[in-house]
């Protein structure tokens, strides 16, 4: 198993937005194409409050590939994500990390 973190960091005053496009579309895509999700977290106390940090659960690095790259490809997606940004862009920059679980931790 592999856990992906992934960091949404917003534009000025565009969280609500995300957080609308994850809760009303892309969580029918994840479900679509078999992404399973561990948790979606704000930031209360840190460096940036309008970041959206996300896990996700991947088999291996050729699941997490073979998924992610269908759902990215998915035409539907493409144009509900292109328009909820038609406005103006919602996530300023993405980071990702690929995290494998230590023999000790409870989730493996």
């Amino acid at each position: 198993m592999i856990v992906e973190m992934r960091v949404y960091y917003c534009a000025p005053t565009r969280l609500p937005a995300l957080l609308d496009r994850f809760r009303t579309i892309t969580m029918g895509f994840f479900e679509k194409y078999g992404i399973e999700q561990i948790g979606f977290f704000t930031t209360l106390v840190g460096p940036d409050n309008h970041a959206l940090t996300y896990f996700l659960k991947w088999d291996s690095l050729a699941d997490r590939e073979a998924k992610w790259n269908a759902f990215q490809a998915d035409p539907e997606w493409t144009a509900k994500r292109a328009e909820t940004e038609k406005d103006k862009p919602i996530v300023a920059r993405i980071e990702n990390s690929f995290l494998a679980p230590t023999d000790f931790s409870t989730l493996r």
